[in-house]
């Protein structure tokens, strides 16, 4: 059985409300979180903004923000988590404008929790690195009537999980009304549609999930990391106070 299939059949098994048990999981853990004076801001090249600046890392995630900026921030994160959702919501344009700063980067990693949560994360790298951000968000900021959707869609969804692996990411997308969603936000059918039946994208999201949650001790989500230190707490004045100590203003 493949690990595509594997992933499926047992995240199916259970109702999505026992999925979503990960959200928010313990986030205490080691490494020093950087202390420091504040930081002078960093002019972005001309003609840019450093929040417009984005690149796919190593590790597969999402950074916005100067590649060298003194203090970067990582996310580890699911779509189909509320709290991420809600810190999403209160945080995204605030940490904006630490970005614009050029002091702080801000990455974006994904930690699969669901089926459904591995569908929107391939839908939000459809586009360009520059649209990841913007459509993860707009995922997040529509969480209530994405889950309601996923919620209502029964056994329909069941079957679209257990279909074959090659069309399995474009059924789920299908019965729960992603498709249409992203297209409302530049994310053609078309599009859409190529880039979930890339299996083998699924599988690298998927490993680099498993492999650096363990290696990390990533047990829920959100998760946040400063300069490879943890960051404790979940929300975005746990967040902002690790910032702000570490210089960002």
């Amino acid at each position: 059985m493949s690990k595509l299939r594997r992933l499926a059949c047992t995240l199916a098994a259970a109702p999505l409300v026992l999925a979503l048990a990960a959200c928010g999981g313990d986030s205490a853990g080691n490494g020093a979180l950087p202390t420091g004076e504040p930081i002078a801001p960093i002019a972005a090249p001309e003609g840019q903004s450093w929040v417009e600046i984005a690149e796919v890392t190593p590790e597969g995630g999402y950074r916005i923000g100067n590649p060298e900026a003194p203090l970067k921030l990582v996310e580890y994160a699911s779509h189909t988590c509320g709290v991420c959702a809600n810190f999403s919501q209160q945080a995204s344009a605030a940490l904006d404008e630490y970005v614009a700063t050029g002091v702080v980067s801000y990455e974006i990693r994904n930690q699969i929790h669901h089926p459904v949560d591995l569908t929107i994360a391939m839908l939000a790298r459809c586009g360009s690195p520059e649209s990841f951000h913007p459509l993860a968000n707009q995922a997040w900021a529509n969480f209530e009537p994405i889950m309601t959707n996923v919620q209502a869609s029964g056994a329909a969804l069941d079957q679209a999980v257990q279909g074959p692996e090659a069309q399995r990411f474009q059924a789920i997308a299908d019965v729960t009304g992603l498709i249409d969603f992203f297209a409302a936000r530049g994310i053609s059918r078309d599009q859409a549609m190529q880039c979930l039946g890339n299996t083998e994208l699924a599988r690298q999201i998927i490993e680099r999930s498993n492999t650096q949650s363990e290696e990390l001790n990533v047990t829920g989500t959100p998760t946040f990391f400063l300069n490879g230190g943890r960051i404790e707490g979940t929300n975005w004045a746990s967040v902002e106070a690790a910032l702000q100590a570490a210089g960002a203003r």
